[in-house]
């Protein structure tokens, strides 16, 4: 009678169990972005399952999710009213709210997406940086951060440069590919731009290329670029902003028609030895980046160079480079790995560039990486950078009717960025279903994110813990459930 009475009460603990987990549960479709879905999902004790999520085998720990701060993100969001401005940017960075985002990313001078092309200091020969100089910043990016730290005080930021000051390098301008009329060694169709009519300025001798240091390789040039950093870092706190960590060169390997400059890595490394002294003393760290090619010897080249690798504390990883962080992470399993940017689409903003966006997620985090950075936050709808480039952004706003809307992208962002915070981790996972991220939380919630790329409806059953989730989806949809209680 005993055992028998046991067996009972062990069934209906189990069973109190499950009744009390909680489970939220939100899916995004084409036609329905972010929906909060209000049946019931079915749990179960027992039986068949697809995929099973190891609670107490966890990986990485993520740092958050964050988007970029640039000249025209800024500049699109002041064509709204301020009610509508404060609304996305409570929406983007009040805590708890809506995206979450708590790291973002920002230039050191002129980008593909400043309004013009400037650094802070063009005084040819100035090596003390007496003329060193953030006026512009004044007018846009400040004004941006601080809107944003508005609403999240504690928002970390990491800054790179595109491109020096112009009297730094071997060909005194800030792009590296010609876009001079009738001489552009450009084509068209391989970016997929439209670059008639465009000049910037630059001569074809004076392009740079691939696997050159278009850096004045010379000890006057780095310590005075060490200082500009250091000058960089310490007018912004002057502002009450403080960057945390810099990135020596956005794309180092990229030679651009817009602000860019190309470096070895050896030469990266050499800078490195100066640049990270200047940052120790500002308690600023140093990663390397942005890494947007699949060549993992190019990372390696820093991490074991002897001067450069005692202050590395992280790589940054984009386009490309997506092919590298798999190895880099196996080789160097303790080493921060960001994914710095989010490859940019081409201005379509379309439901399948948002599921393209959910498998480069899934790709990153799979393969190490700790933060995830969105690249334009808002757009004019149908606009162009000035070198000709559709983008994609999370929000598109209206000239015309002064109006905007969230874009796909958004949403499938905020699908994880809404319901992982700092400090969650990645937990691992078995079983034929792949097609699924799931992390736990600092509070011991575990929010699930996967995918139904199906046409018709499809039932997972998940098991966690020692419960079984049957989560029928809709098709072609992304949803995230959240289970609290277990």
């Amino acid at each position: 009678m005993k055992r028998v009475l046991g067996c009972f009460l062990l069934v209906m603990i189990t069973l109190l169990s499950i009744a009390q987990a909680k489970i939220e549960w939100t899916s995004s479709t084409q036609k329905d972005p972010w929906k909060i879905n209000n049946q019931q999902v079915a749990t179960s004790a027992s039986g068949k399952y697809d995929v099973v999520i190891n609670l107490k085998s966890t990986l990485q720990t993520i740092e958050g999710f964050g988007t970029c701060f640039n000249e025209v993100g800024w500049t699109s969001l002041n064509l709204l009213s301020a009610t509508d401005r404060e609304k996305i940017l409570k929406e983007l960075f009040a805590p708890n709210t809506g995206a979450n985002f708590t790291i973002c990313r920002m230039p050191v001078g002129a980008n593909d997406f400043s309004r013009d092309w400037y650094s802070y200091n063009e005084t040819d020969g100035d090596f003390g940086m007496k003329n060193f100089s953030i006026a512009n910043d004044r007018e846009t990016l400040i004004p941006f951060i601080k809107a944003a730290q508005k609403y999240n005080p504690d928002l970390k930021l990491w800054a790179s440069p595109w491109s020096p000051p112009s009297w730094m390098k071997y060909n005194k301008h800030y792009a590296l590919k010609s876009l001079q009329k009738g001489k552009t060694n450009i084509k068209s169709d391989e970016w997929g731009i439209d670059f008639n009519g465009l000049d910037n300025g630059l001569k074809p001798e004076q392009e740079g290329k691939e696997g050159a240091n278009m850096f004045i390789q010379e000890e006057k040039y780095f310590k005075t670029y060490a200082l500009y950093f250091d000058k960089f870092i310490q007018a912004y706190r002057d502002e009450k902003i403080n960057i945390s960590i810099v990135m020596p060169q956005n794309e180092f390997n990229s030679a651009q028609p817009f602000p860019s400059c190309t470096w070895t890595a050896k030469g990266l490394a050499t800078f490195i030895g100066y640049l990270g002294p200047k940052m120790n003393a500002l308690h600023v760290k140093v990663f390397f980046g942005t890494m947007e090619r699949p060549n993992e010897k190019l990372v390696d080249t820093i991490l074991t160079d002897e001067l450069s690798k005692k202050y590395i504390s992280g790589v940054g990883f984009q386009w490309g480079g997506k092919d590298a962080i798999p190895g880099i992470h196996k080789r160097y399993p303790n080493l921060t790995l960001y994914q710095s940017e989010q490859e940019c689409g081409n201005g379509k903003n379309d439901w399948n560039y948002a599921k393209y966006t959910w498998g480069l997620m899934k790709h990153y985090f799979n393969n190490g990486a700790s933060a995830y950075m969105y690249w334009n936050t808002s757009l004019k709808q149908n606009s162009i950078s000035r070198w000709g480039w559709k983008q994609n952004s999370l929000i598109s706003v209206n000239p015309e009717t002064k109006t905007y809307q969230y874009n796909y992208d958004y949403y499938i962002l905020k699908h994880v960025s809404h319901y992982v915070k700092p400090g969650a981790k990645l937990l691992t996972q078995t079983g034929d279903f792949k097609n699924l991220l799931a992390f736990i939380n600092p509070n011991k919630t575990v929010a699930i994110i996967l995918q139904n790329e199906n046409s018709e409806q499809k039932t997972i059953h998940i098991k966690v813990g020692n419960r079984i989730i049957d989560a029928t989806l809709e098709p072609d949809s992304i949803n995230t459930l959240l289970m609290q209680g277990l």
